[in-house]
């Protein structure tokens, strides 16, 4: 397996395997999915070419055999670094990938970048992803922001409590 960085050409596959783990019924086998809570799109390509582009972001591919397995978008805001648009495969996941894309995703921050900190933001009522990364280190901060409800860039929700919440980790 080895990571690289996304370029343009890997829009496509990173909007796909995004897709995959989120939205619809092939989210479903894996856990991460969010196809209770959401309908519609996670992401675009559009948002995807803006996270490739910007200064201090990489989206980050795993790929085993050159076929593309996992990916996460990690980047500097407020002089901390953010992890998201994390998607394994679903029928990989449960399989230590989403560990090491996290790792390598904290030493990127720490040891590339010299921040101390990484920061996420998940849905609140995801309880088993966020003990995922409770396990992992991160801590609930308590720090909420709200769902962007009317916003079909972001899903159509399937609920009306959503909202995200701050999760943080000192890397340093």
């Amino acid at each position: 397996m080895r990571f690289r960085p996304a370029t343009a050409a890997d829009v496509p596959m990173i909007h796909a395997l995004v897709e995959s783990a989120y939205r619809g019924e092939s989210s479903r086998a894996g856990w991460s999915t969010e196809a209770d809570l959401l309908g519609g799109q996670r992401t675009d390509a559009a948002e995807i070419r803006s996270c490739i582009e910007r200064e201090r972001s990489v989206v980050l591919l795993l790929e085993r055999d050159s076929e593309l397995v996992a990916c996460a978008h990690v980047a500097e805001e407020d002089r901390a670094g953010y992890f998201g648009m994390f998607s394994v495969r679903p029928t990989l996941q449960g399989g230590g990938l989403g560990k090491t894309v996290l790792a390598e995703a904290e030493r990127i921050v720490r040891d590339e970048w010299k921040l101390s900190e990484m920061r996420m933001t998940v849905i609140d009522v995801r309880d088993e992803l966020i003990a995922f990364y409770e396990r992992r280190g991160y801590r609930r901060t308590g720090v909420k922001k709200p769902f962007p409800y009317g916003d079909e860039r972001f899903g159509l929700p399937k609920r009306d409590d959503l909202r995200f919440e701050v999760l943080a980790k000192r890397l340093a």
